[in-house]
């Protein structure tokens, strides 16, 4: 599986941007798929989670209400749509894939879930 990540860049509090994470190397509907984002000096850290067939969605406290996750299986992708963004927003974001079962968030919430990285696209927020 290779997970290619684009569209972040520099942008002002209150902004949008919208970020891609193009699936290939197998089928995507077998992967859930989800976002974290690591900031400067810290560890990364959940965003966002979507299922297989992008009906079941969850995301952190710190994002919810103005970050959207979906996926578009025709395309092979997945969005992560960051409005009203905020200095705070600032870091590196990282599409994740998992073949493995989401039963819990626990799970999904977990990093050492996923079995597939992308490289990650910087987001800086300017105040």
């Amino acid at each position: 599986v290779q997970l290619q990540a684009s569209g972040g860049g520099l942008v002002q509090a209150g902004d949008s941007l919208r970020l891609s994470c193009a699936f290939s190397g197998r089928t995507f509907s077998d992967y859930y798929m989800a976002w974290f984002r690591q900031a400067p000096g810290k560890e990364r850290e959940f965003v966002a989670y979507i299922n297989w067939s992008g009906g079941v969605t969850d995301y952190s406290d710190s994002v919810k209400g103005r970050f959207t996750i979906s996926r578009d299986s025709a395309k092979n992708t997945v969005y992560l749509q960051m409005n009203s963004l905020a200095p705070l927003d600032t870091a590196v974001y990282y599409c994740a894939a998992s073949r493995g079962i989401a039963y819990s968030s626990s799970v999904y919430y977990n990093r050492g879930e996923y079995d597939y990285w992308g490289q990650g696209t910087l987001v800086t927020v300017s105040s």
